[in-house]
């Protein structure tokens, strides 16, 4: 049975398993992997964790200009499937990218997991107050669009973001 985990530097092999399985230059969305982190280290790693983790605490994401992002981290008998993170607020980031954003490692796709994961963290959406979630996917990613339907999400419209033209859903809490 899956769990969401706050990220943790027990499962650094285990994640670095998952990174690996998607590839050199793939976007993982849901992990917070920026260009700049090093995770290949103890060190490196535990200090990206730091930060996933610094996130989620408003009065630390405000003394950044941050709006804040609560990560989770799929996990099943400590192998890593995949990442989930809820972007807290109103930012030019959430705005383009919106609230919700996930990945599964290629071995856990078709499980149904990414619809499970956006389930729970609906769920914690909820206990933040926040009533409605914008959630953006790729417009080529079947995959995702069908998970964003299946959590009540209604198409909006397409938009440019940087990464290229995407889908935009609504979800009301």
């Amino acid at each position: 049975m899956p769990e969401l985990i706050v990220p943790t530097v027990r499962l650094h092999t285990a994640w670095l398993k998952a990174h690996t399985e998607w590839g050199s230059g793939q976007h993982e969305d849901g992990f917070g992997l920026g260009q700049s982190d090093e995770v290949e280290s103890p060190v490196g790693f535990a200090a990206w964790v730091a930060r996933l983790t610094g996130e989620a605490d408003p009065a630390k994401a405000a003394g950044t200009g941050q709006a804040g992002c609560t990560y989770r981290w799929i996990v099943e008998r400590d192998q890593v499937l995949g990442g989930i993170a809820l972007r807290h607020g109103d930012s030019d980031h959430v705005r383009w990218a919106g609230h919700l954003g996930y990945g599964i490692r290629p071995s856990a796709r078709r499980r149904g997991l990414a619809t499970w994961a956006v389930g729970r963290m609906l769920d914690e959406a909820r206990v933040r107050g926040m009533d409605r979630l914008l959630v953006v996917c790729a417009l080529d990613n079947a995959a995702s669009m069908k998970t964003i339907e299946r959590c009540g999400g209604i198409f909006e419209g397409t938009r440019d973001t940087p990464f290229g033209p995407a889908r935009r859903y609504w979800i009301e809490l």
